[in-house]
């Protein structure tokens, strides 16, 4: 069974990371507000999140929906990444956009700043009734609360976990870490055989910069503070970037790395180079034959501090303001959370499922990764937002898929700045961008 999203997608949930992005959201600003006659046929909007079988499974199920009376049908739409945020961005503007639609993973905050977003508090208090909300995973809900309501609906997870290939370990005749010291205990036994143990990807195409903060969250760290404000010298963060300097200096890390895309890192865990090291949940499928069952997860890492924690991002669906009926977008979403399970269990490769019922099917029980990533890494993930919070705002969108994360991440693995000169620098980027 194919879950997680596809290895190499960093860019995917930021809406600002593109070259752009910042003069798309203006041009949002200066368009009228939302308003006006909608369509008669409700609009869904949803990304291509698996293989090949997403989409057109996606549209079955959505063209599927039998609207109560005097409720408006479901149309499907298929929005491709490539461009996505000036396709939103100039429907949205012209009142042609859709009434649901999924997205990037902080585009409904962005959206909700601009009065373009239908909170989703009335659809939450009727999935209460009937029991839906208690069917989502532990916190989910959460990283999608604002100060005026939630923002969006919890659709499925993407998050950086720590693999390992099993033969690998075997022939270096070591066990899997549990905590920041066996990790490099087992990076060294790793070495001798000629293998790297902290195998990562942080050229422009990488995602480097999520790795590195997974680990600041693993250690108690992250880049925001409860106020929603950049916060990133501390003691948790400067230690945690020390663990990261230690591994590179004693060789555990490609030299390559730092310039290496996912697509380069791939090559090197087919090659047997890379033995250890974070990433999608996707990546045993994305780099398939036999390696499929080599690939394992492994147990979260207690940090230096003696807690747990990793990174993920919840991607989500959201309800806009202009759409033919409030109530048919809700009656609409309802409809498609108590279908969409075989976008799971048909093995499209959509990402892991925010649902506890979903991830109890005996398909999705048939991946052991899978499993381990929902029963033992989900509820220790945070979000962009920690430590200070697990709600996403719009700001995180500084450190999501942005050159100032690459280059952070870049001058940590390369050794040209410390931990905390690094750290320093991001903090003056971040402060000096945000609104």
């Amino acid at each position: 069974m194919t879950n997680g999203l596809l290895s190499g997608t960093v860019s995917r949930r930021g809406l600002l990371a593109g070259t752009g992005g910042l003069a798309v959201l203006a041009a949002l600003a200066a368009c009228s507000s939302p308003g006006g006659t909608a369509t008669s046929t409700l609009k869904f909007w949803n990304m291509p999140w698996g293989g090949t079988a997403f989409s057109p499974l996606d549209k079955k199920i959505t063209l599927a929906y039998k609207p109560a009376s005097g409720l408006p049908a479901a149309g499907y739409q298929a929005v491709q990444w490539s461009n996505f945020t000036t396709t939103f961005a100039s429907a949205l503007a012209s009142n042609t956009g859709p009434a649901v639609s999924s997205g990037a993973g902080t585009q409904a905050f962005q959206f909700a700043e601009k009065n373009y977003i239908a909170y989703a508090d009335s659809l939450f208090d009727s999935w209460k009734s009937n029991g839906m909300l208690d069917d989502f995973l532990p916190g989910v809900l959460d990283t999608m609360k604002t100060s005026k309501g939630y923002v969006a609906v919890p659709y499925n997870l993407d998050m950086r976990v720590l693999w390992y290939r099993k033969s690998l370990l075997e022939k270096a005749g070591v066990e899997a870490p549990t905590d920041w010291q066996s990790y490099l205990d087992v990076c060294a036994a790793l070495k001798k055989i000629g293998v790297y143990g902290f195998g990562i990807a942080s050229g422009a195409q990488g995602n480097g910069f999520q790795v590195l903060t997974g680990l600041l969250i693993n250690n108690g760290g992250g880049l925001f503070n409860a106020d929603q404000k950049p916060d990133c010298v501390t003691p948790a963060n400067i230690e945690a970037l020390e663990f990261v300097v230690e591994m590179v200096r004693k060789g555990y890390m490609d030299p390559g790395s730092v310039s290496y895309s996912t697509t380069n890192a791939q090559s090197q865990w087919k090659a047997g180079t890379f033995g250890m090291g974070f990433e999608s949940p996707g990546l045993a499928q994305v780099l398939g034959g036999p390696l499929v069952q080599d690939m394992t997860v492994g147990e979260p890492l207690t940090g230096a501090r003696g807690g747990k924690g990793a990174l993920y991002f919840p991607n989500n669906i959201m309800m806009y303001k202009h759409t033919p009926s409030q109530k048919g977008s809700e009656d609409f979403l309802t409809y498609y959370y108590k279908n969409m399970a075989p976008l799971w269990t048909q093995n499209t490769g959509i990402g892991l499922p925010v649902l506890k019922s979903i991830a109890a099917t005996k398909e999705f029980q048939a991946d052991r990764n899978a499993v381990t990533m929902i029963e033992k890494w989900q509820p220790i993930c945070k979000t962009w937002a920690a430590p200070g919070g697990d709600a996403l705002f719009a700001d995180v969108t500084l450190v999501d898929s942005t050159p100032a994360m690459s280059t952070w991440a870049q001058s940590v693995l390369s050794l040209k700045a410390t931990p905390k000169e690094s750290l320093q620098t991001l903090q003056k980027t971040l402060t000096s961008q945000q609104k």
